[in-house]
């Protein structure tokens, strides 16, 4: 029986390519399993099964785990003793440790054709999963190439070969894209994950990388460095925005990724399901990649607002629908490539717009300055679009007005500073008309974060306090209904002893 140890160890490792310590592992499990079903209670037991790597003889040994003599941490007495109990097991027993006990050995005979086999089959499956692991754990984030094994409501299954299986979910699959088994398909590695059942290799062909990845499949020059492919949108299957840029000035990036007669993105495209890709060359003026960005639709005019990272942009009244595209398709694969948020609109509602904001603007240097409208005017034509400018930019930008004099540039200046500084001083009378008072502050067993919480709806005040009800307390995160009741009760004391 040693010997057939030994044997099935031998056959098992060559036919699944597993190593020979994981079968023993396995085997030890088994053996260990059987030995314990022989005895009474022996399911609560702790049992281990050494088998000699070299020989095939195993010995079987009872174990414990040894808990001080205090400890009332143990809930199994048939694997675990206290230390004096361990300690006539095994004189040199510690705390922490095991002590051992040989016992009689199972028959590997009586098991090969149940247990053992059980498990072994179950040790193998879960070294081959952990060696897919490995193997691809390094190669996320890169194309993975395979054949299609079945396909469910759920997504497709990809056979990668050597045991590996690729899950393309149906989320990540490719709109109305037609794939049936044994069709070659290319997918993007998104994530390796270790789980005991199901796919761990999750791939997908909607993301934005998997273009990347086949451009640089497709084109050496990306695939060598000399042209970058800094960012890209899609809509799948349908349309897509990739910008990129040459490392070379010899080298037009966007000729290249095209191919002769369009070969090289015609690849890419049939790859994807027939999705139109746009390439679009990148600057780094964000205007500028903006406007490339919209193609093929045409530019007339852009407004940047770098505060709220936006730009508008003005087409001509004609070509409206091309720049949004079907769907708002074009302004929001722009939006995506470019990271703006885009707004498009006609030249004649973006010069409205633009009349409108400098309208407003005008009125409100008006105001807030006490200046006439000449004045605001010539403000907001000179770029100004905030008091703070005016207060704070260097007075020789000002002085270079040549409407303004040292002495309107002067007082135009001081009258900003005011402004902010009223403005300052009507925030911090706010904000202490939000604190909580000091007589709520002191409440006995009021927290300074459960009175800023009171503050903010109002309840400022141990009169205030004293006026709730617990249910109107009861929308403040960690306040429970006892501690709200005890102290509305304390606010309301005051009130007791007055009408005694």
């Amino acid at each position: 029986m040693n010997k057939e140890i030994l044997m099935v160890v031998e056959a098992v490792s060559n036919e699944k390519g597993v190593d020979k310590e994981v079968i023993f592992e396995a085997l030890e499990a088994a053996l260990a399993s059987a030995a314990r079903k022989k005895e009474k209670n022996g399911e609560l037991w702790d049992v281990r099964v050494a088998i000699n790597r070299k020989t095939g003889d195993y010995d079987t040994y009872r174990r414990w785990k040894v808990f001080a003599d205090d400890s009332r941490e143990i809930e199994n007495p048939e694997a675990e003793l206290r230390l004096e109990d361990a300690l006539e097991v095994d004189k040199e027993a510690v705390v922490g440790g095991c002590v051992e006990q040989p016992m009689e050995s199972a028959a590997f005979g009586r098991i090969a054709a149940q247990q053992a086999k059980q498990v072994i089959v179950q040790k193998v499956r879960e070294a081959e999963r952990a060696q897919v692991v490995e193997q691809y754990k390094d190669r996320v984030g890169q194309l993975i190439s395979g054949v299609v094994k079945r396909i469910d409501r759920n997504g497709i299954y990809i056979d990668l070969g050597g045991n590996a299986e690729g899950f393309v979910a149906r989320s990540d699959m490719i709109p109305r894209e037609q794939l049936k088994p044994q069709d070659r398909v290319k997918a993007f590695l998104r994530e390796v994950r270790s789980e005991p059942r199901g796919p761990q290799l999750f791939m997908t062909r909607t993301a934005p990388e998997f273009l990347i990845e086949l451009f640089k499949l497709e084109v050496p020059e990306v695939g060598q460095g000399l042209i970058n492919i800094l960012g890209a949108a899609r809509d799948p299957g349908v349309r897509a925005k990739i910008a990129v840029r040459s490392n070379d000035p010899r080298i037009d990036p966007v000729g290249a990724c095209v191919g002769m007669r369009g070969s090289r993105v015609q690849a890419v495209s049939n790859e994807i399901a027939g999705e139109r890709v746009d390439i679009i060359p990148y600057t780094d003026n964000a205007a500028q990649f903006v406007i490339n960005a919209m193609s093929p639709a045409e530019v007339q005019s852009i407004v940047v607002d770098e505060d709220s990272h936006s730009m508008d942009i003005a087409v001509a009244e004609d070509k409206l629908s091309q720049a949004i595209g079907r769907g708002g398709q074009n302004i929001r694969l722009a939006s995506q490539l470019t990271g703006w948020e885009l707004n498009v609109m006609t030249a004649s509602d973006a010069e409205a717009k633009s009349e409108s904001e400098a309208r407003a603007l005008i009125e409100q240097f008006q105001k807030q300055l006490d200046v006439d409208e000449n004045v605001a005017t010539i403000l907001v034509q000179e770029g100004f679009s905030t008091i703070e400018e005016v207060a704070y930019v260097p007075a020789a930008e000002l002085a270079s007005i040549e409407e303004f004099d040292e002495d309107i540039v002067r007082e135009l200046r001081t009258r900003a500073r005011d402004v902010l500084l009223t403005q300052a001083i009507a925030s911090e009378e706010t904000l202490d008309q939000q604190m909580p008072a000091e007589d709520l502050l002191t409440l006995e067993g009021m927290k300074p974060d459960l009175a800023l919480a009171l503050a903010t709806r109002g309840i400022r005040t141990r009169d205030d306090l004293a006026d709730q009800a617990v249910d109107d307390l009861m929308d403040i995160q960690g306040l429970t209904p006892e501690e709200a009741g005890a102290l509305i009760m304390k606010a309301r004391a005051p009130l007791f002893e007055s009408q005694r």
